[in-house]
């Protein structure tokens, strides 16, 4: 068996935009999601056969991230964003929203990168965002079944494309808003490679 047959027989297997949307949807992920975050462990992507090995659960899911499309294989070895995170956020962040505009803050509101905002927009947003979390923490105190992980608002009551949307991911118990102008693009690469980059950050930092 040559190389490109090896590949093809035991591919490199990464999430998908809609996979990350669904593992990194709560801080505490429940079972499936805490598996599909393993998947992520690592600074490059694991095979398929290796990633089977590393729990009897695995084999099941797969079956079910498969149906889900929460999983996407790739012949060649993919690797996570390992660059300074001040330079590498604005640029991913920019190619989820469809004017290049966006900014990402922490759950607390804090402005960590932007692009195509003025600081002061960025900030704004940022704390807004926070506000968000607060509004719907507070609607779910009182039985509002909504998850609150994301919000559009509109300047035209036709409420074809969204002026702003907020979206929210956890990263290892840290909460990350995406602010995005104009139309969202999360099915995108970016959203993966944005999450595991930060993922591997805070790895890095731990083992300082």
């Amino acid at each position: 068996m040559n190389a490109h047959s090896a590949a093809m027989a035991d591919p490199y297997r990464m999430l998908s935009p809609a996979g990350a949307l669904y593992a990194f949807a709560q801080r505490q992920p429940d079972e499936a999601a805490a598996h599909l975050q393993t998947l992520m462990s690592q600074g490059a992507a694991l095979r398929r056969r290796a990633w089977l090995q590393q729990n009897p659960a695995h084999r099941v899911l797969l079956a079910r991230a498969q149906h889900e499309g929460w999983v996407q294989e790739s012949e060649r070895e993919l690797h996570a964003p390992d660059t300074n995170l001040d330079n590498y956020l604005p640029h991913a962040i920019a190619g989820l929203s469809g004017n290049r505009t966006a900014a990402l803050a922490s759950d607390d509101g804090f402005c960590l990168a932007r692009v195509g905002y003025s600081q002061d927009e960025a900030d704004t947003l940022c704390a807004a965002a926070a506000d968000f979390f607060g509004f719907v923490a507070r609607q779910q105190a009182r039985g509002w079944a909504g998850s609150g992980r994301a919000v559009s608002f509109f300047e035209s009551i036709d409420m074809l494309l969204p002026t702003t949307s907020f979206a929210l991911f956890w990263v290892d118990g840290t909460g990350y808003w995406l602010i995005i102008g104009g139309e969202p693009l999360l099915n995108h690469t970016a959203l993966v490679e944005l999450i595991w980059g930060i993922r591997q950050a805070g790895a890095k930092f731990a083992l300082r």
